[in-house]
């Protein structure tokens, strides 16, 4: 393959920002797309070239495939960066961008569609010999057959849609009297949300951590993994803190699970870069939940205890070099991110608006990934996030010490943010003695 010498970044905010950065320190040139309603982002200025694709809404600009690569065809890029959202996990794109001699930066559309389909990629990781939660073996026809699946299975059950994500399309049964309310709640729920009302089950677990491995490979056959994170401080299946390593893992359980996520990397004949998802039970069993073939909001925690930056790896993966052997990859120290969104610190409801005053933490071991500042006006129309904090420090307690000194530098006026409720966590009990699963919030009274 090529050199890539011009790339298009279909994407914005401050992955955009991240993104950008990354191309232009390798020598290359960076070509940033925008809505109408971001025709004022400070990053469309660091770019080599700036295009705007539409009005505001997603669907008329960021969602839309011809748009998007009408601006690539424009500024004569022979490369395209996703990012994550919009249209790194679309299929159809990624076939497009081959037909027009572009590279997409990132896998190929067989291998994403084969793990879009959660039912299906539960099936490959069962021959890849990846622990998979105990469940139906695919799709479920209907109502008698979850009935015949659950009492197999085992209550309590989830039932999941199969193109589901982000906490849509699931729903907890503990006995079989719920049983048939929630599949047809389920199976509408992701008609709506997914146009596919394809359902599967799996046994549910119960206080589970999510732990998540960071995974790169070559076109050569070469996998890395860029260690785990732990993302289990969640609300409503929405990561709010992450962190690497996850320190409720042994030696031996972690060895095992990156054992297993490089397998699955394998077997699959993967390309770029991507997250296998499990949940880890009280006894350390780990079992496979999903993937995501793209880059990961939380990609920074690894980029932090390893050294590296993905983002680069990615386009050198793309451009068909090989990847360095795994004892190249060191991992040390502790890193923790904090989601900032504009949204009520307490009922998490959003908050858009004009931030009138910015001020962001610094000093040693303190990053910060955003592309808004004093004067920005938060959109009504994308995602409710504006940045994400991210410290490093030699151990755990270091981290959550520098991020809450970080998170106590941080000031921002004019909107609501969730700084506060970060802050609250670093000071909280459980939070520092690690001692939380996914569910913790939802019981939390703090």
């Amino acid at each position: 393959m090529a050199e890539i010498k011009r790339i298009l970044v279909a994407n914005r905010g401050e992955i955009a920002l991240r993104a950008i950065r990354t191309i232009k320190e390798m020598g290359k040139e960076a070509v940033a797309i925008y809505s109408t309603a971001d025709k004022d982002a400070s990053y469309l200025k660091l770019a080599d070239a700036a295009i705007c694709i539409g009005d505001g809404p997603s669907a008329k600009s960021y969602l839309s495939i011809p748009a998007v690569i009408a601006a690539a065809e424009i500024s004569k890029c022979d490369a395209i960066f996703p990012g994550y959202g919009f249209l790194s996990e679309n299929q159809n794109f990624v076939e497009i961008c081959t037909h027009h001699n572009m590279k997409f930066i990132g896998p190929t559309p067989a291998v994403m569609e084969l793990m879009s389909d959660k039912s299906k990629a539960k099936d490959v990781m069962i021959k890849a010999g990846v622990p998979v939660v105990p469940g139906s073996d695919g799709a479920i026809d209907d109502i008698n057959d979850a009935k015949t699946r659950a009492a197999q299975v085992g209550y309590p059950v989830i039932l999941k849609a199969a193109q589901g994500g982000g906490g849509r399309g699931m729903r907890v049964v503990e006995e079989e009297s719920y049983l048939e309310n929630a599949f047809l709640a389920c199976e509408s729920e992701a008609i709506t949300a997914f146009g596919d009302g394809t359902i599967y089950m799996e046994k549910f677990i119960q206080s589970p951590r999510h732990i998540e491995v960071q995974v790169m490979a070559d076109a050569h056959g070469n996998v890395l993994h860029i260690g785990e994170r732990d993302c289990s401080m969640q609300r409503r299946h929405q990561k709010l803190i992450e962190e690497s390593p996850a320190m409720i893992l042994t030696q031996e359980v972690r060895e095992k699970l990156h054992a297993a996520a490089v397998r699955a990397t394998k077997y699959i004949k993967y390309e770029g870069a991507g997250t296998f998802e499990f949940l880890l039970d009280k006894n350390l069993d780990f079992y496979f939940m999903e993937m995501n073939t793209r880059l990961q909001v939380e990609h920074t925690v690894s980029e932090e205890v390893s050294g590296l930056d993905l983002i680069k790896m990615m386009i050198e993966i793309a451009e068909g070099k090989e990847l360095p052997s795994q004892d190249t990859v060191v991992l040390k120290g502790h890193s923790i991110e904090c989601r900032i969104t504009a949204e009520d610190p307490v009922k998490f409801l959003p908050c858009p608006g004009k931030i009138t005053s910015w001020i962001a933490p610094g000093g040693k071991g303190v990053r910060i990934d955003t592309h808004v500042h004093s004067n920005y006006i938060v959109p009504t129309i994308y995602d409710s996030m504006i940045g994400k904090l991210i410290v490093y420090a030699d151990t755990r307690d270091e981290a959550v010490a520098r991020m809450h000194r970080a998170l106590s530098e941080f000031s921002v006026s004019g909107i609501k943010t969730t700084i506060a409720f970060h802050k609250k966590m670093m000071e909280n009990i459980d939070f520092k003695s690690n001692n939380f699963d996914t569910k913790y919030l939802e019981n939390y009274k703090g």
